[in-house]
């Protein structure tokens, strides 16, 4: 069979052997296609040679279509040969061919003791790693934040209220509304085993002692960990991601002052006022529930909170508030500073900060329940 074409011919021969290609002429980018097109229609279970001693000239196109041909035969285990081509093509081909890009191994997988040993030692050297970054972040906030004070032309107060706004104000409704069906929960499942003992007068105690000492701030803290850390990391990263930091630098503009302390100043003022909404919310499920399900009146169940709940269980409560708001703005914080390049890299980070702020928050939780126990509070 032969195709011609005013520039070039492709000449094809079915020979005892295997299959023979001939070009002649000159063929360039825009002969490609007709040249993949009859190099395709050539079949894989026989061996190749390409002649290309008539070729007057091929360009980088033809080359790359040729290569290619080549790479899928000798992956069928078919032998590929060219022969009469001139010092220039040769060459050519031999660059076209060293660029194709190559199939990655297959991972093999690792079994026995030592390679387990190994990644337990690299993850532990990481987490140490991380932590100690962390430490810098927080302690670049304090002196940031220190500086921002004895030079007060350099605090950013727009931002703060900015960010006061965002992590405070519009976490109001869904904190009010999980803490108050918390309390709800917290009240149904208290009077079915209470009323079992004819004692669901300690409904109140349970639910003024659960939500005012522990679960109104954790709760809070996890939520905000969760919409709060996300949204800096996001922020930040994207920045990382567009230069935009390395701009402030080159302006003169301090990242950490202008970046770092206005966000977590803003949780850690917020937050202490979120866990005092968070309170009152599930007070008042609880409250609610306890008058549906045990007829406790809302009067009764005010006078039992007063005068069996010491006001030490609220201050126990928001006390961990600011601990909890600089560890979760310092998380998020540093995610985004740890931001590459690529889009992977920001959701990637963006879903590290969640899982380690809502950890750490409950690691200091229980650190925070510990000592409370041992001083006798």
């Amino acid at each position: 069979m032969i195709e011609s074409q005013p520039e070039g011919r492709i000449t094809t021969i079915a020979e005892a052997e295997g299959n023979r290609v001939a070009l002649s002429g000159r063929f360039a980018v825009r002969d490609v296609m007709r040249v993949r097109g009859v190099l395709s229609d050539i079949a894989e279970d026989r061996p190749l040679v390409l002649d290309l001693q008539d070729a007057d000239w091929i360009d980088t196109s033809i080359a790359w279509a040729i290569a290619l041909k080549r790479q899928r035969l000798e992956a069928a285990g078919m032998r590929v040969s060219v022969t009469g081509a001139s010092e220039e093509a040769t060459q050519l081909l031999a660059t076209v061919t060293e660029a194709l890009p190559r199939p990655e191994p297959e991972p093999q997988p690792v079994r026995g003791i030592s390679p387990m040993i190994e990644a337990l030692g690299r993850n532990v050297s990481a987490g140490f790693a991380t932590l100690a970054e962390t430490t810098g972040i927080l302690g670049l906030f304090l002196h940031r934040l220190f500086r921002s004070v004895v030079h007060p032309r350099e605090f950013r107060l727009t931002a703060l209220v900015h960010h006061c706004e965002a992590a405070g104000l519009a976490a109001v409704p869904i904190v009010a509304l999980l803490s108050f069906l918390i309390g709800v929960v917290l009240a149904f499942q208290g009077a079915t085993q209470l009323r079992q003992f004819g004692a669901e007068v300690f409904v109140v105690d349970l639910i003024a002692i659960s939500i005012l000492r522990e679960l109104g701030i954790l709760l809070t803290a996890i939520i905000v960990a969760g919409r709060t850390a996300s949204a800096y990391t996001a922020a930040i990263g994207s920045m990382k991601m567009r230069e935009e930091i390395d701009a402030m630098r080159t302006l003169g503009i301090d990242p950490a002052s202008a970046l770092i302390v206005p966000r977590v100043l803003a949780l850690v003022l917020m937050l202490p006022i979120l866990g005092l909404i968070a309170n009152i919310s599930g007070l008042l499920g609880g409250a609610l529930m306890s008058w549906v399900e045990l007829g406790i009146s809302p009067a009764m169940f005010r006078t039992r909170l007063v005068d069996g709940t010491d006001v030490s269980q609220v201050f126990v409560g928001l006390v961990k508030a600011p601990v909890f708001a600089a560890i979760i703005g310092v998380i998020g914080c540093q995610a985004g500073l740890r931001v590459s390049g690529t889009a992977e890299s920001l959701g990637r980070m963006t879903s590290s900060a969640v899982v380690a702020a809502i950890f750490a928050v409950i690691v200091i939780d229980a650190l925070f329940s510990i000592f409370f126990a041992q001083i006798g509070v």
